[in-house]
């Protein structure tokens, strides 16, 4: 877990993103990480305002899939107090180079955290070079965040268990290891700990339910007791035949005291988007985990602007918190 915070991630260096000759192994790989500050700085800032959160407070879990328009994201979830984002671009050329994190946090008004899951050596996939409005990242950074209404109070941010395996990716390599960003905010019933979270795609349902367990177990050892709403793109069915039932992170979630939200239970929460162009593609991805929290209804939100089209390749999920247990 790191806390240092900083008000603009650095520039990554030559050296920083020197890593194809790297041997492609996890001590190669974690060393070479622990020399790139970037990668374990949050970076804070907007502008939220005093006081608590009134009941009852709404909250936003969403993969913003790059976050290619950050405003018109920023129009579908002004309603909400909270937004736990993930998949978010900061320097990257198919995004133009913007920090999706800081103007759609301005947009909305809010105070922002931000951390780094991934340094990406490249400019994408073949879908997202079509995007790029330069031949270069000015940063290249990728990651999840979080932005509320009120202070992001001790913002925090942990990499999760993995096992580096876009480190050895040929087409997309990157530095880094998913990651979960979290920060206590106030609300008029107490503090609540708001957590976003991005699991791991490319594996089966063991790789993620070691992914959740480890970061419960963290959350409890730094934060015991204290009421939860983890919220974000938990993978899952991915490599899994889209069985979202079958994954076991909801096991782990269940012993650890929380429980699930994920909207009507045959909805699934992904669409083809701009850059994902899958008809058929269809799964339940998207989940809240709570503890401690007496919720209200949590619904599934449609991406798509007032024109119809697409923000992200996922639905927003949006719950409401009614009060503390």
């Amino acid at each position: 877990m790191f806390r240092a915070t900083t008000p603009e991630l650095p520039v990554p260096t030559a050296a920083d993103l020197a890593l194809h000759d790297l041997p492609r192994t996890i001590a190669a790989h974690d060393a070479h990480m622990a020399q790139v500050p970037g990668m374990s700085l949050i970076e804070s800032g907007g502008t939220a305002g005093a006081g608590a959160l009134a009941l009852p407070v709404r909250v936003a879990a969403w993969n913003l899939e790059r976050c290619l328009f950050p405003e018109p994201a920023a129009r579908h979830v002004a309603d909400c107090d909270v937004v736990l984002v993930s998949e978010m671009d900061h320097g990257m050329a198919r995004s133009s180079q913007r920090n999706t994190s800081r103007d759609m946090a301005a947009s909305l008004g809010m105070g922002y955290a931000y951390a780094v899951e991934f340094l990406e050596l490249g400019l994408g996939s073949p879908v997202e070079l079509e995007f790029c409005t330069d031949d270069h990242n000015t940063r290249g950074y990728h990651g999840n965040g979080l932005m509320a209404k009120t202070a992001l109070e001790a913002p925090f941010a942990l990499r999760l268990w993995g096992r580096r395996q876009w480190f050895e990716d040929a087409e997309q390599p990157r530095l880094g290891e998913r990651i979960a960003v979290g920060a206590q905010v106030q609300t008029e019933a107490g503090p609540v700990l708001m957590v976003s979270t991005h699991l791991e795609s490319a594996c089966g349902p063991d790789h993620r339910a070691t992914q959740v367990a480890g970061l419960l177990a963290q959350i409890e050892a730094e934060f015991p007791g204290l009421p939860c709403l983890i919220g974000g793109d938990l993978n899952t069915g991915n490599h899994n035949n889209g069985d979202w039932r079958a994954e076991g992170l909801f096991d782990h979630a269940r012993r650890a005291g929380f429980t699930a939200h994920g909207g009507p239970e045959e909805q699934t929460t992904t669409r083809p988007s701009l850059i994902t162009r899958w008809p058929d593609r269809a799964m339940k991805l998207d989940w809240f985990l709570s503890r401690g929290l007496r919720m209200g209804e949590t619904v599934i939100r449609p991406s798509l602007d007032a024109d119809g089209r697409p923000l992200s390749d996922h639905d927003a999920l949006v719950t409401e918190i009614l009060g503390l247990e």
